[in-house]
């Protein structure tokens, strides 16, 4: 965990030694508003048609029958836009990594299909190619949908049951798919 940590920091001072004089919006996903994972993104403008993006997302949280969704993710972006920064088409390449302990729940994809009746406790890593597009709904607000697609290697040790907590292994789950998915809101800081 120390590793992703000093490169989360690192992150986060890159963009911050970025922002003087230029675009620079915050954002938040809604659809991970919607899975209670508390996020929030910068994105500055650094060239003409280059912004760089930064979302850090959070979700602590234990729910009924101790189902868990427990997570936080970085995920640095850089993107390039075919008109202007920040409105319309644009294409990405992304980093994202982080630290997960899930159980008890169905997720779709497929990406541990007994999660139902176990527990995975790890940490991945991975990077993955995005295409979105950004409307502006007026001088400081916008709305932006994203999808991104790529590869993510996950390091995690596997328990017998969400509740109980006896360990059977560890392992590693490599997955190729969906990486990121965002409909996001945006407002821009001059």
């Amino acid at each position: 965990m120390g590793n992703m940590k000093r490169i989360l920091i690192f992150l986060m001072l890159l963009v911050s030694i970025s922002l003087s004089a230029q675009d620079v919006a915050v954002k938040t996903n809604l659809l991970y508003d919607a899975t209670t994972t508390i996020n929030l993104g910068a994105e500055i403008g650094v060239a003409h048609k280059w912004t760089v993006d930064l979302s850090a997302n959070y979700n602590g949280w234990t729910f009924n029958d101790n189902k868990k969704w427990k997570h936080w993710m970085a995920q640095p972006e850089v993107r390039y836009w075919f008109c202007e920064r920040f409105n319309g088409h644009f294409l990405g390449a992304h980093l994202l990594g982080g630290q997960y302990n899930w159980g008890g729940l169905d997720l779709p994809l497929g990406i541990f299909d007994d999660l139902k009746e176990h527990r995975y406790e790890g940490w991945y890593v991975g990077g993955g190619v995005v295409y979105g597009y950004q409307w502006l709904l007026g001088k400081r607000w916008s709305i932006e949908a994203a999808l991104g697609v790529g590869y993510v290697r996950a390091d995690y040790d596997r328990y017998k049951c969400p509740h109980c907590g006896e360990w059977q292994e560890s392992g590693k789950k490599n997955y190729f798919g969906v990486t990121k998915a965002a409909i996001s809101l945006i407002y821009i800081i001059k």
